[in-house]
This record gives C-alpha cells, sequence and structure tokens, in this order.
C-alpha cells in the first residue's frame, strides 16, 4: 500500500534519538589531580575504588554525586570540626551519640529521653541510627548544605589568588552575621512555629536558634531550609532576613555558584548558560571538555556539547550518502531513516521529492508517478490506479476510490457511513431497505424491529389486529373467519352459535364443548333439565317446549 507522509525538517534543538549514555570526562586540570589521587589509592591498595574528585560534583567512573560513595562519606566530620569552630552556647550535651545508637544527637540534650523524644518528631527516614538510611541521608545532606569549599580556603580549588581576601571576608562575615548551631529545649511558654505557624504549648519540645530571639521557635520538624525545605543538618543554620537557610542556599543568595566545580565564584567576570553560572573556564562540552565559552553549543539532556561531539554522537546518517546530517543540515526522516534535504531523492528517477508526495516500497521511496507505475492496485469501481495522496476504501479483497465507493442503487458517495454489501453490489442503508427489506403486508413499510407472521405474510405487531375492534392481537388469544383476524370476544359476539340456555355465545377458542339439537345449542355445562339441573351430557331427555328435562322429571310432571 502506497504511503503518503509528507518528510518534514528536523531541528536540532527538537530531535530526539536514542539516548547515548557518555562517561564524563574531568577538564584538564582535575584530570591530572584524578590521576595523581588514582596513583595513590593504587599505592594503598584500593585499585577498584571510584575516583571522586573533591573539587568535582560527579565521580569519574560512574557520573553519581560524589556524597553517595561511601569514600566520601568516611572522610565527612562532625559538623563542629568541619565549621571550623566551637559551639558557646548552650554547653554541649556531653552525650555520645553511637552509647544512644545514633550518628549524631542535638545539642544541650543530657538524657536519652529527651534524644529519643527529638528523633520521634522527625520523619522516620530522616533519623540517623547507625548503619540505617537516615544516616546515610545525613552524610549526604552534611556534604551539601555545608560544602567544604564555601568553610576553608584549603578546599577552594579554583580560587584565584587576587580574589582570596575577598573570600575570606566573605567567610569571616557569615560566620559572625549569619552562621550558627541551633540547640533544643522545652517552650518556655505558649507561641507559634515560625515556619508552619501552628501553635506552640508551653513545655513541648522546640528548637531555637541563638541568632534569633526567644520568642522565635520552631517544631522540630519545621527546622528546614527557607530553598530546599530540607531539615538543617546538625541543627546548622545561616539567618538572612529573619529566614533560616542552609549554609549552601545563603552563600547562593550572596554569591554565584559555578555549576562545574560547585564553587562560588568571586570573579566579576564569569560565564552564564542554561540559566546556570560558570567560572569562565568550567564551561566546557561534556563530551570532550573543550571550553563553550564564545562558541556555538546544542543542549542535549541538560548538557552542553560542542558542534563536533553533538553530530559525532547524535547527529544522524544520510541513507543515500552515508555522510554525517550536521545541525546546519535540514533532516529528513521517514520510518527511522534520514535523508540530507538534496539526497531525498526517488529510487527510480532521482526526482528531489522534498514538500512532494511519495510511496515507499522495500525500504526504497519514489514519486508518485513511479510508484504508480510499479506498484499501485487499482479501483474496482473505475479501474483507474490510486494515485500518490488518493485515499483509499476497503473492504475484504476490494478497494475503490473515495468516491468511487457509491451506492449502486443511488449513486451516493458512502464514505464513513454504514453500508449493506449483497451478492458483488454495495447498497446504503435506505436503498438495501427500500429493495430488499420486508413490508408490513397491512401498512407496506419496512419491519425494522417486532413483526409477527400470520398465514405466511409479514406485519407490525402495532399492525396485527382486530379486524373489528382493531385490538392489538400479538401475544393475544385469536380466530379468523374469511381470512380476517378477529379477537375472541369480537368473534363470538359477530359469528358464534348463542347458547339456549345462558344465551352467550359459543365461540369453540381453547377446545370449548358444545350440544346441538334441531337448531338449538347449548354449552356443555349449561345442557341440564330445567328442573333438576342435573347435567343431561351423554343421557336421554325429554323436550318440553323450549325446556329439556331428565326422564324422571319428565314422568312426575306427566303424573
Amino acid at each position: 500500500m502506497q504511503l503518503m507522509l509528507q518528510p518534514t525538517s528536523c531541528d536540532v534543538f527538537e530531535v530526539q534519538p536514542v539516548l547515548v549514555k557518555k562517561q564524563p570526562k574531568f577538564p584538564t586540570r582535575e584530570r591530572h589531580l584524578a590521576i595523581r589521587r588514582k596513583k595513590s589509592f593504587a599505592a594503598l591498595g584500593f585499585n577498584n575504588t571510584p575516583s571522586v574528585g573533591e573539587e568535582g560534583k560527579t565521580c569519574q567512573s560512574c557520573k553519581c554525586p560524589r556524597e553517595a560513595h561511601a569514600i566520601y562519606q568516611q572522610q565527612t566530620t562532625n559538623v563542629h570540626e568541619r565549621l571550623g569552630f566551637k559551639l558557646v552556647s548552650p554547653a554541649d550535651s556531653g552525650v555520645e551519640p553511637r552509647d544512644l545508637g545514633y550518628t549524631w544527637v542535638p545539642p544541650g540534650v543530657r538524657v536519652s529521653s529527651r534524644v529519643n523524644r527529638y528523633f520521634d518528631q522527625l520523619p522516620e527516614e530522616k533519623v540517623p541510627r547507625l548503619g540505617s538510611e537516615g544516616a546515610r541521608v545525613r552524610e549526604q545532606q552534611i556534604s551539601y548544605q555545608l560544602p567544604k569549599q564555601d568553610l576553608s580556603l584549603e578546599h577552594c580549588k579554583h580560587l584565584e589568588v587576587q580574589h582570596e581576601a575577598s573570600f575570606e571576608d566573605f567567610v569571616t562575615a557569615r560566620n559572625e552575621i549569619a552562621l550558627d548551631i541551633a540547640y533544643i529545649k522545652d517552650a518556655p511558654y505558649d507561641e507559634h512555629c515560625a515556619h508552619c505557624d501552628n501553635e506552640i504549648a508551653a513545655g513541648e519540645l522546640i528548637v531555637a536558634a541563638p541568632k534569633f530571639v526567644e520568642s522565635v521557635m520552631w517544631h522540630p520538624k519545621c527546622f528546614t531550609c527557607s530553598t530546599c525545605n530540607e531539615l538543617l543538618v546538625d541543627l546548622t543554620y545561616c539567618v538572612h532576613d529573619d529566614k533560616v537557610y542552609c549554609e549552601r542556599h545563603y552563600a547562593e543568595m550572596l554569591k554565584p555558584r559555578c555549576t562545574g566545580c560547585d564553587e562560588l565564584i568571586f570573579s566579576g567576570e564569569y560565564t552564564k548558560a542554561m540559566d546556570k553560572d560558570w567560572h569562565s573556564g568550567h564551561f566546557c562540552c561534556w563530551q570532550c571538555d573543550e571550553s563553550l565559552t564564545g562558541q556555538r553549543y546544542v543542549i542535549r539532556d541538560d548538557h552542553p556539547y560542542c558542534i563536533k561531539c553533538y553530530e559525532n554522537v547524535f547527529a544522524n546518517t544520510c541513507e543515500e550518502c552515508n555522510k554525517i546530517i550536521g545541525i546546519d543540515s535540514k533532516d529528513l526522516s521517514y520510518k527511522d531513516k534520514h535523508w540530507h534535504e538534496a539526497c531525498f531523492l526517488c529510487f527510480k528517477c532521482n526526482l528531489n521529492l522534498v514538500d512532494k508526495q511519495f510511496g515507499a516500497k522495500a525500504d526504497k521511496i519514489y514519486c508518485g508517478n513511479c510508484y504508480d507505475a510499479q506498484f499501485a492496485s487499482r479501483c474496482d469501481g473505475c479501474g483507474e490506479v490510486f494515485r500518490a495522496g488518493t485515499k483509499k476504501m476497503e473492504y475484504k479483497t476490494r478497494q475503490w476510490h473515495e468516491n468511487c465507493f457509491c451506492c449502486c442503487v443511488c449513486k451516493m458517495a458512502i464514505g464513513t457511513k454504514s453500508f449493506i454489501p449483497r451478492e458483488q453490489e454495495i447498497y446504503c442503508a435506505g436503498c438495501y431497505e427500500e429493495k430488499f427489506a420486508t413490508r408490513c403486508i397491512k401498512c407496506n413499510k419496512v419491519i425494522t424491529s417486532g413483526g409477527v407472521t400470520y398465514k405466511n405474510e409479514p406485519w407490525h405487531r402495532e399492525c396485527f389486529t382486530c379486524t373489528h375492534c382493531n385490538i392489538t392481537l400479538a401475544g393475544q388469544r385469536f380466530t379468523s373467519r374469511d381470512e380476517k383476524p378477529y379477537c375472541a370476544e369480537c368473534f363470538g359476539e359477530l359469528f358464534a352459535k348463542r347458547c339456549t340456555s345462558c344465551v352467550k355465545p359459543i365461540t369453540g377458542i381453547g377446545g370449548t364443548r358444545f350440544i346441538s339439537f334441531e337448531e338449538r345449542h347449548w354449552h356443555h355445562d349449561c345442557f341440564v333439565c330445567a328442573s333438576c339441573k342435573a347435567s343431561l351430557v351423554g343421557r336421554g331427555f325429554i323436550t318440553d317446549g323450549p325446556d329439556i328435562l331428565c326422564p324422571d322429571c319428565a314422568k312426575q310432571k306427566l303424573m
């Protein structure tokens, strides 16, 4: 069957090829650092350990976030050491978390019952029990909410020397003005939660933050970052405009963060691309790591690619010339096959088929004329071929042009309407009924449903009525007279003999028996002695004028 799909041009930003998963590469500086780390791991006997750059965001081998690796989690310390300062007020609790089965407990707590009381108010998947999912989540959040490169100069791998003083000033100001660790206590009086605004009753366990006044308090589950809505890990927070944030999102409100290395940008000159911020040298091709700053690039699966890599990885190959279809060329596609615009030609005559009707056969494409000449079928109505782009109507093994598929009587095109085949002809519903449908013998209209047959003739149920009273006889007892149907009552009134005794008609319907004698007739039950009322059926009787008597009563009357 000929296909008439119009080829369309595929824009490079709209094509949807099969996903090709590529392993990321470090930029030049990170690659050297990764090689040195790999050698140091090999010297320690960890040759199969995934390499995760402290200055990179993803694993070199599997692309997972660095905090997802056990090797990274083992390097994390407690929050106080990570921040580089010690809690001053209130005093440290002195409770050893591991003795209670946790990897961390809130400061300001000295008894296990209060620790359990605090954790009972948190979602179960966030409770840092030893070896649990909650402990793994805590490790991930420490790495995410408190990035080392935000806390200390020694962890900044891409900070230029001339901007180190700005970084130190930022850290000092943040630590003095915004950064602190909250603690838990019993609410001294009734108040409302600073996050959800629900009531907090006096004596209820709450979270208090030293950089806020005493009346500001939170439910334990409500002490979350105002940006990411995650629980603030180990109650570590930054305050900005009377709201609490994790350190990461506090810093990002003041400084841009490079998407490539995850460090804050202190330079006044950086790259903005894909709605993200980058160090000028870090906006690189996801495939080859070449800088894309000032270059053309293509976004694929949220990753940028240089033109060369995009074409090598994702571009389609032309079916005709077997060359890559670059992003500057129009990509014409049909059934998972692709062509350059200039290569989209008829297999037979080489006519360019762009914006023209075409047909396909055995993985080849043809112009309309060539396809018709070699493969087109013919209409059973007019005998002409089906031209390219012509709509075809099919029924069983026969086929017609749309205009040729019509009723053989009225010649009206049937299209998608219902039709009735009879022998080799096609009829519309109206003509078929007119010519072949059963008609009522009384009204001569077509019987579509619910008809009855009487004397081998069809009737509508509503037309099959008593000849005298017109009551419908369908489903009722009836009889006939002179080939006409009558209901039992009318037949009795009009034609039946009458009982000499009760004067009612003797219809005979239903097998009624009767007795006749000298032009007189009786119902079986009415044929009784006029004197003693004894039945005379099968007995001798004597007439006495209009009456009939049994022999005994007749003798008594004569005596």
